[in-house]
């Protein structure tokens, strides 16, 4: 797919965030010059070609309460990664999961999972969990906590 105007003009007006409105893709047509009908199916077209990788909310989790933020790593079983990331990202408590390469003999985890927790204790308890899930193929793990915050931006045009 090749971009014109009216594609980089929709990314312009996104790429800082949806605006906080009950209708924001209105509100983009609005600032853009064009219809509500156009942004959403131009928006879609660009997800579906790769040109924008999603469209989500990024909420901050300490200000919902969630004062323990845990990237879980763990070292699974190749032949199995695939199939057992698939459930733990299905976990409620999962905010995203993705398997990596190892880099031995430094790094052995190749599949992580983002756990929002009150405290560490309740992040533990969640770990445990998709312990319970991986179970003998799973050969190791560890929590990695967050200790600041970073403004979390996308590329920008």
């Amino acid at each position: 797919m090749t971009m014109d105007t009216t594609d980089r003009a929709i990314i312009s007006a996104t790429q800082g965030g949806l605006p906080l409105v009950p209708q924001p893709y209105h509100a983009i047509a609005e600032k853009i010059g064009a219809t509500p009908e156009i942004v959403i199916q131009r928006m879609q077209a660009m997800l579906e070609e790769g040109i924008i990788r999603r469209i989500g909310a990024v909420p901050n989790h300490y200000a919902l309460g969630y004062q323990a933020n845990g990237m879980t790593v763990w070292d699974v079983s190749d032949e199995h990664v695939d199939v057992l990331g698939e459930k733990i990202g299905a976990l409620d408590f999962v905010t995203h999961c993705y398997r990596r390469p190892r880099h031995l003999p430094e790094w052995r985890y190749n599949l992580f999972a983002m756990v929002h927790g009150h405290n560490r204790e309740e992040v533990e308890i969640k770990a445990a969990r998709i312990e319970k899930i991986l179970q003998s193929h799973c050969r190791a793990y560890a929590i990695l906590y967050s200790t600041r915050i970073l403004k979390k931006t996308g590329l920008r045009i």
